[in-house]
C-alpha cells in the first residue's frame, strides 16, 4: 500500500522538535563541522525506520505460483478466469511490478463473466491509474472509446439474468367473474381490467380469480395498503402496456414498495429499472441501495454500486457508503455483486487501506473478505492482510492469531509480522526462533535476512543485511542501515556510496530523504537542496522526518543557505547536469526554474521524459498531465496530449495528435512526436525515410539544444538502422558538439559497424567518465570487449543496477557453454528471486529442456506467459515441453 506505516500523527510540528534547527542556521557557515557534532545531534537528525511489514501476497516462489495460476487458466471454466487473474494481480502486486499488475487486472476485466465482475474490475482499473478520466477524454476526441471506463447500462446487461415467471391465470367461470375490478382507494376509484391485474402476481390472481369474495366483487378496497390512487393508475398503465412511462422517483418508490408485498416481479423488475435510469448523484445512490437491498432488486442495486465504485476513492469518505457496503449480509451482497464479492471486497479492502490502515472501514471490508473468500490461497491472503492493519491499531493478541493463521495456510510471508510482534513484546529470542525455522526449512530469500536482522546486533546484524542485499539487492532497508552506520561512525565518503548504491538504479523517497540527511550533516546544502526538490518532483505532498514536517517547509529552510539562481543560471546548471547525465540533479533544476516566470508547459515536459527515463511512469503521467494544464497554446498542448496517449499504449492516437498539432504550427516538438510514433508503430522498414524527413523537419524548427541533440541522437539511430553509419557518425558528432554525451553510444555503434571494435570501446569508456548513471554503458561496453573484459564489465553493471537482466542472462550463457549447467540455472534463479522477467524465465526454461528437466520447463514457461501471454517464442517453447511432459 502507498502508506504502510503512517506516523501517529501529521500535524505540523515545531521543527525543534526534530532538532533539525542547529543544522539549519540563518547565518551561512556558522555551523560547526560534522567532526564536532554531539553524536546524540547526528542520531536525531540520521534515522532509518524499521522496513515497512507489505499488506501483500508474497510466495515464497512465485514462479511455481504463477505456473500453477497458468495451468488452471488453461483448463478452468470461464466462470473461474477474473478470480484467478484477480490472484495474479496479487502476486505482482507484491513483487511490485505495476505493469504486470495492470495488465492482470484487464485480463480479469476481459474475462469477466457477469456484469458485476466487469464492473468491478473496471472501476479497479479506473482507480489504480488516476487520470484515466483525461486519457479517455483524449481517446474520444480521436474516435476511439476507452471501454473499461464508461458507464455500464446496468439494466440491458442484466436483462437476460432476471427469472420472472408470470401466474397462469386460471378463470371459474366467466359468466360469474366481471371483466373488470374497480379498485377504491380513499375517495377516489380506478377501473382495471381484472384479467391484467391478476396476471401482475400469483397474489392478485388468487384474489382475483380464486376462492376469496374479491374475485366476485367488482369493487374492492385498496385503501390501507399504502397505494395512492395516482400510484394504482400507474400499475393499471403497466398491467395493459407492460411498461412505465414518465414517473416521478417518489412515485417510483411507492409502485416498488406495493410490487414488492404483492410480489409482482415484472413491475418490481420495472421499477428497479426505471430508478436505476434516474440516478443522477452519489446522495441518490446512497438512498436507493438501501431499497435494492431490502426489496431484493439486482439491477437497481448495481447500479448503485456502480455510482459508488466510479467515485472511489472519495465514496468511502461517505460514512453511509461504508455502512451499506460493510454490513450487507451473504444474500444482499448477492444482490448487490452476484458471486463476484471477494473481488468487490479486495477492492474495497484497498482502497480502504490505501486511505487509511488503521481506519475502521479497513478493518471492516477485510472481514467482508473473510467472509467472501472460498480458496485457501484467498484466505491466507486476507488473514495476513486482516493481521497486518490489527498490528497498526496495536491488538496485539488478535494480529498474532491471524499472522498464525496465514503462517499455517502456507503464507510464510506473515511470519514478518510474528516476527514484529515477538520484537513488541519482548520476545526477541521468540522472533529470531521463527525467522531461523523458515529460513532452514524454505529456500531463502532476502527478505528473510533483512528481518532477522532487526532482532541481532553488531556483525551479525550486518551480517544478515549483507545476505539480505545479495539475495536480493532491491531491498532498501539493507543499504540504507549501512549508511547511517556510516555515517555515525564518521565515514562519510563510504556511507554516501552505499546510500548513493541505491539510488544509482532505485529512486526511492526514502533514500532520498536519507541522503538529504547526510547533506545536511556535512553542510552540503546545494546537495541538500538538490535532493529536496527530487522528492517534491516525485510526491510533492510528501513528509520527512517520520512524517513530521512537510518536505516543502523544509526545502525553504535549506533555500535561505543555497545561492539564487537567475533564469540563465538555471538553463546553464540544467545543460551541466543533461550533459553530465545527472538526472536527479536535472529533475532538481527543472523543480527550481517552474517558480520562475518560464514557460511552464515546457518544463513539466521536460520534466516528464526525466521521470520516465528514472522508471517513475505515474509521476512522468502526473507531470505530462501539468504540461498539458500550462500549455501556451493549442498546437503545444495537442502535442503534449499525444504523448499522453503514445505513453499509454495509445501510438497511432498520438501519431493523430501530432499530425493535427502540425496542421496548426510546424513545431520541433510536434515533428519529433511523429518521427518518435511513427518508427514504433510501423514495421514497415520503408518508413525510415519518413522517419529520417520528419527529423531533418524537427530541426530546422526553433528548440534548445536539449531537444536538438536528443533529436540529433534518434536521427542517428534511424541512420545506422539504415545502413548510412557516415551520415549516422555525423548526426551523433553534431549532437556531442551540443553537449548530448548520450550520443557517444551511438557513435561507438558506428565505430562497431565500421568493424573498429578498439574506437567503440574507447567511445564507451568516455562516456563512462563522463556520465554519473553508468550502467547502461558499461553494459554497452562489453559488447566491443574480449570476454574477461565483459564479464568484468557485466559485473559492474550488476553492482551498479541489478535489476539490468542482460548481465545474468551473458553470465549463464557462459556457464552453459562451459557445460556448467547446473552454476548456469543458478546465475539466472538469482535474478529472477527477486525480479519477474520474461527473458530469463525463457532462458532458465529452454536450459531446464536442454538437461531433461521437462517439469521445471514446463513451471518456467507458465510462469513466463503470465508474464506475457503473447510471447511467440515462449508459446513455441512450452508448446514443445507440454508434449513432452511425463
Amino acid at each position: 500500500m502507498r502508506t504502510p506505516f503512517p506516523s501517529e500523527s501529521c500535524k505540523e510540528t515545531q521543527l525543534n522538535a526534530i532538532n533539525p534547527q542547529s543544522w539549519l542556521q540563518v547565518e551561512r557557515g556558522k555551523l560547526s563541522k560534522l567532526s564536532y557534532q554531539t553524536p546524540s545531534s547526528i542520531e536525531s537528525l540520521i534515522k532509518v525506520p524499521e522496513p515497512p511489514i507489505l499488506p501483500f501476497f508474497k510466495p515464497v516462489d512465485y514462479v511455481e505460483v504463477l505456473a500453477k495460476i497458468h495451468e488452471e487458466l488453461e483448463s478452468c471454466p470461464p466462470h473461474e478466469r477474473s478470480s484467478l487473474y484477480l490472484l495474479q494481480f496479487q502476486v505482482f502486486k507484491g513483487l511490485g511490478e505495476a505493469k504486470l499488475m495492470r495488465r492482470s487486472l484487464c485480463s480479469a476485466w476481459l474475462k469477466a463473466s457477469t456484469v458485476q465482475e466487469k464492473l468491478v474490475f473496471g472501476a479497479w482499473l479506473k482507480y489504480e491509474k488516476p487520470g484515466e478520466e483525461l486519457i479517455s477524454d483524449l481517446l474520444s476526441s480521436c474516435g476511439k472509446c476507452a471501454n473499461e471506463f464508461v458507464m455500464i447500462d446496468i439494466a440491458s446487461e442484466l436483462s437476460t439474468h432476471v427469472n420472472i415467471t408470470s401466474p397462469i391465470v386460471m378463470v371459474p367461470d366467466r359468466n360469474i367473474v366481471p371483466k373488470n375490478v374497480s379498485f377504491h382507494i380513499g375517495d377516489e376509484k380506478i377501473d382495471c381490467d381484472r384479467q391484467k391485474i391478476a396476471e401482475l402476481s400469483a397474489p392478485f390472481h388468487a384474489m382475483l380469480n380464486g376462492c376469496f369474495t374479491e374475485s366476485l366483487r367488482e369493487d374492492i378496497d385498496l385503501s390501507q395498503n399504502n397505494i395512492s390512487p395516482l400510484g394504482m393508475r400507474v400499475i393499471n398503465d403497466f398491467s395493459l402496456t407492460g411498461s412505465l412511462n414518465e414517473v416521478s422517483p417518489n412515485l417510483l418508490l411507492e409502485i416498488l414498495l406495493f410490487a414488492n408485498k404483492f410480489c409482482c416481479e415484472k413491475l418490481k423488475d420495472a421499477c428497479g429499472r426505471k430508478l436505476a435510469s434516474l440516478i443522477s448523484s452519489r446522495q441518490d445512490a446512497v438512498e436507493l441501495m438501501e431499497y435494492a437491498l431490502e426489496l431484493n432488486c439486482p439491477v437497481l442495486a448495481v447500479s448503485c454500486l456502480q455510482v459508488f465504485l466510479r467515485e472511489l476513492p472519495d465514496s468511502l469518505n461517505d460514512s453511509k457508503i461504508v455502512e451499506l457496503l460493510s454490513n450487507a449480509n451473504k444474500q444482499q451482497r448477492s444482490i448487490m455483486v452476484g458471486s463476484a464479492s471477494y473481488s468487490l471486497y479486495s477492492l474495497l479492502s484497498e482502497v480502504a487501506m490505501n486511505l487509511d490502515p488503521k481506519s475502521d472501514k479497513a478493518t471492516l471490508f477485510l472481514e467482508c473478505l473473510v467472509d467472501s473468500a472460498e480458496s485457501t490461497r484467498h484466505k491466507m491472503v486476507v488473514y495476513h492482510q486482516l493481521g497486518f492493519v490489527r498490528l497498526l491499531r496495536k491488538e496485539y493478541d488478535e494480529a498474532e492469531r491471524l499472522f498464525e493463521v496465514a503462517l499455517n495456510a502456507g503464507h510464510v510471508y506473515s511470519v514478518v509480522g510474528l516476527a514484529r510482534l515477538g520484537g513488541i513484546t519482548g520476545r526477541k529470542l521468540w522472533s529470531c526462533e521463527k525467522l531461523n525455522s523458515v529460513i532452514s526449512s524454505v529456500t531463502p530469500l532476502g527478505w528473510m535476512y533483512q528481518e532477522r536482522s532487526l532482532y541481532c546486533e553488531g556483525d551479525k546484524r550486518w551480517e544478515d543485511l549483507l545476505k539480505a542485499t545479495k539475495l536480493d539487492p532491491t531491498l532498501t532497508y539493507p543499504y540504507m542501515y549501512r549508511a547511517a552506520s556510516l555515517m555515525r561512525k564518521q565515514n562519510v565518503e563510504a556511507a554516501l556510496a552505499e546510500i548513493n548504491r541505491v539510488l544509482g538504479f532505485k529512486l526511492a523517497l526514502e533514500c532520498l530523504e536519507l541522503r538529504f540527511c547526510f547533506y545536511l550533516a556535512l553542510e552540503n546544502y546545494q546537495s541538500a537542496f538538490c535532493d529536496v526538490q527530487a522528492i517534491l518532483t516525485l510526491s510533492p505532498s510528501y513528509r520527512m522526518f517520520e512524517g513530521r514536517v512537510a518536505a516543502s517547509q523544509l526545502r525553504t529552510l535549506v533555500r535561505e543557505h543555497v545561492e539564487n539562481w537567475t533564469t540563465a543560471d538555471c538553463w546553464l546548471q540544467l545543460y551541466d547536469r543533461w550533459s553530465s547525465v545527472d538526472d536527479i540533479g536535472s529533475l532538481s533544476v527543472i523543480y527550481q526554474m517552474l517558480e520562475s516566470d518560464a514557460a511552464k508547459g515546457v518544463l513539466y515536459f521536460r520534466q516528464s521524459l526525466l521521470l520516465l527515463r528514472l522508471n517513475c511512469p505515474d509521476a512522468a503521467m502526473r507531470s505530462l498531465q501539468l504540461a498539458c494544464q500550462h500549455a501556451s497554446s493549442e498546437h503545444e498542448r495537442l502535442v503534449y496530449e499525444g504523448w499522453i496517449l503514445y505513453d499509454t499504449g495509445h501510438c497511432e492516437e498520438g501519431l493523430r495528435k501530432a499530425e493535427e498539432s502540425i496542421s496548426q504550427k510546424r513545431s520541433f516538438e510536434a515533428f519529433f512526436l511523429k518521427a518518435y510514433a511513427l518508427a514504433d508503430s510501423s514495421q514497415d522498414s520503408s518508413c525510415s525515410s519518413t522517419v529520417v524527413s520528419l527529423l531533418e523537419d524537427a530541426l530546422k524548427c526553433p528548440s534548445d539544444r536539449l531537444r536538438k541533440g536528443q533529436a540529433l541522437n534518434n536521427l542517428g539511430s534511424v541512420y545506422v538502422d539504415c545502413g548510412k553509419l557516415d551520415l549516422a557518425a555525423d548526426c551523433y558528432i553534431n549532437a556531442l558538439k551540443i553537449q548530448h554525451t548520450r550520443a557517444l553510444q551511438g557513435l561507438a555503434r558506428v565505430h562497431f559497424l565500421r568493424n573498429d571494435k578498439n574506437a567503440a570501446y574507447e567511445e564507451m569508456t568516455k562516456l563512462i567518465e563522463k556520465a554519473q548513471n553508468n550502467a547502461s554503458a558499461y553494459e554497452k561496453r562489453s559488447e566491443y570487449s574480449e570476454r574477461e573484459l565483459a564479464k568484468e564489465d557485466l559485473e559492474m553493471v550488476t553492482r551498479l543496477d541489478p535489476l539490468r537482466v542482460y548481465p545474468y542472462r551473458y553470465r549463464a550463457a557462459v556457464l552453459m557453454d562451459n557445460h556448467k549447467e547446473k552454476e548456469a540455472i543458478e546465475e539466472l534463479s538469482r535474478a529472477i528471486a527477486f525480479k519477474a522477467d520474461l527473458h530469463l524465465l525463457h532462458l532458465r526454461a529452454a536450459f531446464h529442456e536442454h538437461i531433461g528437466d521437462v517439469l521445471g520447463a514446463l513451471r518456467d514457461c507458465r510462469a513466463a506467459l503470465a508474464v506475457d501471454p503473447n510471447h511467440q517464442e515462449m508459446l513455441e517453447l512450452h508448446s514443445r515441453v507440454n508434449s513432452q511432459e511425463p
